[in-house]
């Protein structure tokens, strides 16, 4: 969720909640992240109702804690629509198991969204990240070699600069999530065929094509990796490669660009889907590429490229 909520001791666990989410991860593949936040939200609210039965709660409860998130603890929007995604969740499943006759959230008017456009880098900023690795590694390179260090360790920084290359092409060159990209296993990619297998969100498979310069990097990555295992990006200890380490590493490289080193990598799918845009691509494509469930979160990426071509209009046109 977009704010830390506070997990609760684990004597309030509620066997209901537990029953459900139970149910979402097996029947539904959603992300350990998803579980873990609908169980703190489902438990949140709970305890502002603590005794009354889940079944028996109408919708006047839900609008007092609606009113309590967004009055008394000023939370925004987004935090707000996170929790009543959970509980919403939550009464659809109950309602098609039957426990239910009327779903007492359906009907609960949520406060809108701002809306912001996704922030993206343009291609020169793009080329400048992407060869970041490369202006850092030469740095710790000649670094290294005044100090004397054997090349054995030089080495081990090179393959490790080439996995960082790899996935940073990956980013822009298939538009990953950074839950996907740190869960690629090797036998997700035909590299002959330039493409990679990919789960999404809700375990849905996409197959995404790889542009050249991708498709190179992995087999350059790949083939100066020490470890052999089923997991494609790996930490020095030859273990998965965590989203922490991988949001790290790409503030370094973007201060190293001269870019904004707040970027996320979020915004590197972003930039993806607003260059694809840019260069012609039908919305369509672009959805089934970002492994969007809905055409409506996609058409938020047309709005870019026309406030784009509006600027370019703006400074160019006579009578502008």
């Amino acid at each position: 969720m977009s704010s830390p909520l506070h997990p609760l001791p684990a004597e309030k666990e509620d066997t209901t909640i537990n029953e459900f989410l139970e149910q979402l991860e097996q029947g539904r593949g959603v992300s350990p992240n998803t579980v873990r936040n609908y169980r703190q939200a489902l438990l949140e609210f709970k305890a502002t109702v603590p005794d009354k039965s889940w079944w028996a709660l109408a919708p006047s409860d839900f609008k007092a804690y609606l009113y309590s998130l967004a009055r008394a603890q000023k939370l925004g929007p987004s935090t707000v629509r996170l929790r009543f995604a959970a509980l919403r969740t939550f009464y659809k499943q109950a309602l098609r198991e039957g426990k239910i006759k009327s779903n007492p959230v359906a009907d609960l008017s949520l406060p809108k969204m701002p809306r912001r456009l996704p922030v993206f880098l343009n291609q020169e900023q793009v080329l400048a990240l992407l060869d970041a690795p490369r202006k850092i590694w030469a740095k710790d390179e000649k670094r290294i070699a005044a100090g004397g260090k054997k090349k054995t360790r030089r080495d081990a920084q090179n393959w490790q600069m080439l996995r960082d290359l790899a996935w940073l092409e990956l980013f822009y060159s298939a538009g990953l999530r950074l839950s996907e990209l740190v869960t690629l296993r090797r036998r997700d990619f035909d590299l002959a065929q330039g493409t990679v297998r990919v789960f999404g969100k809700g375990r849905k498979e996409r197959l995404c094509p790889l542009g050249g310069p991708a498709v190179h990097a992995l087999e350059a990555y790949l083939d100066a990796c020490p470890f052999t295992g089923e997991v494609l990006f790996v930490s020095s200890r030859g273990t998965q490669l965590n989203g922490r380490t991988i949001q790290l590493a790409l503030k370094r490289y973007l201060a190293a660009a001269g870019l904004d080193s707040r970027l996320t990598p979020h915004k590197l799918r972003h930039t993806f889907a607003t260059h694809l845009l840019d260069h012609g691509a039908d919305l369509r494509s672009v959805q089934e590429l970002l492994g969007h469930s809905q055409l409506a979160t996609t058409q938020i990426y047309t709005s870019v490229s026309v406030e784009r071509l509006k600027r370019v209009y703006d400074r160019a046109h006579p009578r502008a």
